[in-house]
């Protein structure tokens, strides 16, 4: 690989009005992480020298979502085309004269494999000054063509839709807009540009003619699919989920209905879990070895150990520890929560804000009650302990080791180890009153 330095610049600046969102285009979410970000982390495997984010509108927005990144912006402050959004970056690279990658921030599955690709062709035998992302999509549409000398992968000229010829529309290769090109270059060319074309911009593809000598390489349609709508977000989101499906599996985790699980961006999955249809992975969680999730569980936030089992109807929010083989069952909740190694919650529970030992029993409709509308009270329950079903634990609260809370209590005050806590109103019976309660309510009715 060439030891060339790098530089990048994502070009952002389109307005997105058909996105019809008051949220920048490329800070869409996929899979829970703005697309930008994807890009740029595919583009971080290059270690790339410099990082230049070019924007029109919303650039306080789009920059602080860079700025952990270490990214620079630059200002496209009137919309003259892509040849003119890639000259704002070049007071950002000044000195710099290594090899230029653009992108694009509404395409954001372009893979770390594809950038180094184009950057090495840079460097060939017969390197040339110039190299162009094509590819040839089941519909070439009014994308832009790429005309090749027969034979070759190099790139005789590129051509927009609107200004292209017949023969040139029969064509199927299509730019992407995706480019490389050296520093040194690359800057002297844009100069040049001019914009004596239908639609009155600076084409970046025009210093493909300018440079004399480009090439040409090709990819799948799907890696460059870019997004303008929302339903064009969704089809990529579609493309992502269904590649980390494909992933998940061949790292060892069964998917009983693979199209209805989703996985957030940084989901990690070990070997023999099993995931039952319908599953839901918001960002931030970590799934070990041998874990069952059953159908229609949320998992946000959360870690779960070795062997543990959730579901079917769990939700796990974030901050949720569910420790080996540990149960979390059906219309359970847990938040910022600790469930100890084989502790059990297999239904119809709220556990939040507690810690609950190894070995412990958290009956049905049991609740940790951790707000009191202003401030959040931690719940402690022990080892082995047993709450009995329709109990509320009021925070602060600790049930000890062993400790048994009888079905139905409201538990204000400290339990210690081994010990029966009831809290509940005492029974009565009277005789026969239901029998007088009826007949008394049918003279009532019949008076009437």
């Amino acid at each position: 690989m060439s030891t060339t330095p790098v530089a990048v610049i994502v070009l952002a600046a389109g307005k997105g009005t058909r996105m019809k969102s008051d949220l920048h285009k490329v800070l869409h979410p996929i899979a829970g992480r703005p697309m930008l970000l994807h890009l740029l982390d595919n583009a971080a495997t290059l270690s790339p020298e410099r990082t230049v984010v070019v924007v029109g509108a919303g650039r306080e927005e789009v920059e602080a979502a860079v700025a952990p990144l270490g990214a620079t912006i630059a200002q496209q402050a009137e919309q003259l085309g892509t040849g003119h959004a890639v000259m704002q970056a070049e007071q950002a690279l000044a000195g710099f004269d290594g090899d230029v990658l653009i992108l694009y921030g509404d395409v954001p599955l372009v893979q770390p494999a594809t950038m180094r690709a184009m950057v090495e062709r840079l460097h060939a035998a017969d390197a040339p000054k110039v190299v162009v992302l094509g590819f040839r999509p089941a519909d070439p549409a009014a994308y832009g063509r790429v005309i090749l000398t027969p034979g070759t992968d190099r790139i005789e000229k590129i051509v927009e839709y609107k200004d292209a010829t017949p023969a040139q529309r029969a064509e199927t290769l299509c730019n992407s807009g995706l480019m490389a090109a050296r520093a040194t270059d690359l800057f002297a060319l844009l100069a040049r540009l001019g914009n004596d074309n239908a639609a009155g911009e600076y084409y970046l593809t025009d210093v493909v003619e300018l440079a004399g000598g480009a090439a040409s390489i090709e990819v799948a349609a799907d890696e460059v699919a870019g997004v303008n709508s929302r339903a064009e977000l969704a089809g990529v989101e579609a493309r992502w989920q269904h590649a980390r499906r494909v992933r998940a599996m061949a790292d060892g985790a069964t998917l009983i209905a693979p199209d209805t699980v989703w996985f957030a961006h940084d989901t990690v999955i070990g070997r023999d879990v099993t995931i039952e249809p319908n599953v839901m992975f918001g960002p931030g969680v970590t799934i070990a070895d041998g874990v069952t999730i059953r159908a229609f569980s949320h998992i946000e936030g959360a870690t779960v150990a070795p062997g543990a089992e959730l579901g079917p109807f769990a939700r796990l929010r974030p901050g949720a520890v569910i420790e080996a083989k540990a149960k979390v069952g059906n219309f359970v909740e847990v938040k910022k929560a600790r469930l100890g190694a084989g502790a059990k919650a297999n239904h119809l529970a709220y556990i939040g804000d507690a810690d609950v030992g190894a070995g412990a029993n958290i009956g049905a409709g049991t609740i940790t009650c951790n707000y009191d509308g202003f401030r959040k009270y931690r719940t402690v329950i022990g080892e082995g302990a047993f709450i009995g079903s329709n109990s509320a634990l009021v925070a602060p609260v600790s049930i000890g080791k062993g400790a048994i809370v009888g079905a139905g209590s409201v538990v204000v005050r400290d339990v210690t180890d081994d010990s029966l806590a009831v809290a509940r109103g005492q029974q009565e019976e009277r005789g026969g009153w239901a029998a007088r309660f009826r007949a008394m309510m049918k003279a009532k009715k019949d008076g009437k």
